[in-house]
């Protein structure tokens, strides 16, 4: 009989706290709070802005990248999280409630039952992922339609004025007029539910998720109910969308029809497919950095900025299909040293 001695025992690989997202989430958010203490005046305004649609981009890639469903409606929750924060703020239930805090509950909650309802209706029925695009691009429709035609409540096609939250306390009150206040404000809001996310699809929920979208008879006949669980999937995008809407809202102080919108909803499809829709991280920082550099391009070429865009856009599909999160993981190959042979 041959002796096995403990020393020919192969080395076991031990287990990797963050992954190659999560570790590209945290660099993103580490630059994100250096970047007041290099710079002021308008970006320190905008930057906000734009992590709140990095949010929505995540949304997007739970549905998109992680359970294989495409949605245009987005926007619709985003603009409903909006109208929450601004409605509650200028209709108080009570004097001694923040209802800035109150919104923030409140807001993921209506957009993950509204989520949740169409879910349930469409897949419970059976319904393909093909005729859920098309209910959501008319949630889009109806959300925005129903904005402009209710001008006593959301202010119709002049949209609705939006306080900027007061942080309060017991004994204490911190004014989010300036810029960096509010900049950490969201930055943190924002960051909370980012690694909240990362660390639910690392999960055995995500699994069950990326599961249902590469072999939906499979994990089936497993036992898993398919419906339930897109259902689920579909709920916490609306959250995150209406939550990442709120935050919007109360930074830019205004919000309107046109962000429920379909034309919205598209502009995320296309933050979502750059920044790479298999990733959460990547998808967060395709949001920020889209709507970054339209923002620049159309103040430089007001004409052609969305053909800039669109140019881009093709390029990243046809030559990175995993967008700026593929690009990222084939340049951290590249620069990583190569392993040595196992000698036999």
């Amino acid at each position: 009989m041959t002796n096995v001695s403990a020393d020919s025992t192969p080395p076991v690989a031990a287990p990797r706290i963050l992954g190659g997202d999560e570790w590209m989430g945290v660099l993103v958010l580490a630059v994100l709070a250096l970047i007041p203490l290099f710079t002021e005046g308008y970006i320190l305004y905008i930057l906000p802005q734009y992590m709140t649609f990095g949010l929505l981009a995540v949304s997007l890639s739970l549905l998109w990248g992680a359970a294989g469903i495409v949605s245009f409606g987005q926007a619709a929750f985003f603009a409903i999280g909006g109208y929450v924060i601004g409605l509650l703020m200028k209709n108080p239930w009570v004097d001694w409630v923040n209802m800035a805090y109150v919104a923030f509950i409140i807001a993921p909650l209506a957009g993950a039952l509204l989520a949740g309802l169409v879910g349930k209706f469409l897949f419970g029925a059976g319904v393909g992922t093909t005729y859920f695009v098309l209910a959501t691009l008319a949630l889009s429709i109806i959300t925005e339609q129903l904005a402009k035609s209710w001008p006593d409540i959301t202010g119709g096609w002049n949209g609705l004025y939006v306080d900027r939250l007061d942080l309060t306390g017991p004994g204490f009150t911190v004014n989010m007029f300036p810029d960096v206040p509010m900049y950490y404000f969201v930055l943190c809001m924002v960051a909370l539910v980012l690694v909240a996310t990362m660390l639910l699809m690392r999960g055995r929920f995500g699994k069950i998720i990326a599961g249902v979208r590469e072999n939906e008879g499979r994990m089936s006949a497993l036992g898993f109910e398919i419906a339930t669980y897109k259902t689920l999937i579909v709920a916490l995008s609306g959250a995150i969308a209406a939550y990442s809407g709120s935050l919007y809202a109360t930074h830019s102080g205004f919000v309107s029809p046109s962000l429920g919108g379909v034309l919205f909803s598209t502009e995320v499809l296309v933050w979502v497919a750059i920044g790479g829709r298999r990733s959460i991280a990547g998808s967060f920082v395709g949001g920020i950095v889209i709507a970054s550099l339209a923002n620049v391009l159309s103040a430089l070429t007001p004409e052609y900025w969305q053909l800039i865009i669109g140019v881009i856009f093709i390029a990243v599909i046809m030559l990175f299909h995993e967008g700026i999160a593929g690009i990222i993981e084939i340049l951290a190959r590249r620069m990583k040293p190569a392993q040595p042979e196992a000698k036999p």
